[in-house]
């Protein structure tokens, strides 16, 4: 019983860590697991009820309990969340995004692009898109012409910004200087709205924590309607989102659940116990409808799909709409 207690005070103590990450980002890295440990913890403290570290075991329950309710959001296939979300209003058009880190050696392509080819979304923001993505994204150009890719330093964690709706008259679509982040005004009947592809480094030890530093010029730069989606690795309960959405003046959407574990394991163990870091970001006139994890692409990350509409006070005039008549695209050499 030793070492159940032992296992259980380790539990606790990298638990607590995860809600101090404002403090240093090493503790945020232990906040991503939170629901994981708070069930570990929880089954290292049951068998103790029976022991005399049973006050303590009850301590650790609780405590267990209140950590993982933090996360509830996050598990629509347990516990409905439909009620975070705004029910759609019929006199408004409806939108939909998609989502999807592409995973930069996918095996099967044709799984993304016929994905894209049923569900028909009005705009994709991409993660991963090495030099194959680069290519395999230009058979579906008629479809969606309107586009930057934006390449990262190591030729793999690149983003892109697909859309089959122009970008707004006068605008320019821009990529941040090391290809973290895609951004574009997109032309949505009349109503201009910043949409932005992201995508985080891993947490500490890695660079996640300065990489978000760089990016707020380009976050605090959307404008008042925005919606910007993308692999954060990061959880959205963690200091990492939210210092993100700070920095953007954005809300966080409800999360659509996991989305990511190792590739080589099962789909279903994705679905109850990987974790959430594919999040969708909003302000301004966009209002949230509902967010839905598609089937497996061969990526190591499901797809996500946000249905969304616009406030119609976003409206532009009438006389002052323009549409832009040319896809804006830019690429750039792989780096060797």
């Amino acid at each position: 019983m030793s070492v159940a207690f032992l296992a259980m005070l380790a539990c606790s103590i990298t638990l607590v860590a995860g809600f101090f990450g404002t403090l240093h980002p090493a503790f945020d890295s232990f906040s991503h697991f939170r629901v994981h440990l708070a069930v570990l913890m929880a089954l290292c403290a049951l068998p103790l009820l029976a022991t005399t570290f049973r006050l303590q075991a009850v301590v650790a329950l609780l405590f267990a309990v209140a950590a993982f309710a933090t996360t509830l959001n996050t598990l629509p296939s347990l516990w409905p969340v439909q009620a975070a979300y705004e029910a759609k209003n019929e006199d408004r058009a409806i939108y939909k995004l998609l989502q999807m880190n592409l995973r930069y050696d996918n095996p099967t392509p044709k799984k993304v692009l016929s994905l894209i080819g049923r569900t028909n979304p009005d705009v994709i923001t991409l993660d991963e898109v090495s030099a194959m993505w680069a290519t395999e994204l230009g058979y579906i150009s008629s479809a969606y012409p309107y586009r930057i890719l934006c390449p990262y330093p190591n030729g793999i964690f690149g983003v892109a910004l697909l859309s089959r709706r122009p970008f707004a008259a006068g605008t320019e679509a821009h990529c941040e200087r090391r290809g973290a982040m895609a951004t574009a005004a997109v032309d949505f009947g009349g109503i201009d709205v910043d949409v932005a592809a992201i995508h985080l480094s891993w947490p500490w030890p890695r660079e996640q924590y300065w990489q978000i530093g760089e990016l707020r010029e380009q976050l605090s730069a959307l404008g008042e309607t925005a919606i910007m989606a993308g692999d954060c690795n990061a959880v959205p309960w963690s200091a990492a989102v939210r210092r993100v959405a700070s920095l953007g003046g954005l809300t966080v959407m409800p999360s659509a659940g996991p989305t990511w574990i190792h590739i080589k394991l099962p789909d279903f163990l994705r679905r109850f116990a990987g974790l959430p870091i594919d999040q969708v970001f909003s302000k301004g006139g966009v209002t949230i409808h509902s967010a839905t994890r598609l089937e497996d692409t061969g990526s190591d990350h499901l797809p996500v799909m946000v249905e969304f509409s616009l406030r119609l006070a976003q409206q532009k005039p009438v006389d002052g709409h323009e549409t832009a008549t040319a896809a804006i695209a830019r690429t750039g050499r792989t780096p060797g």
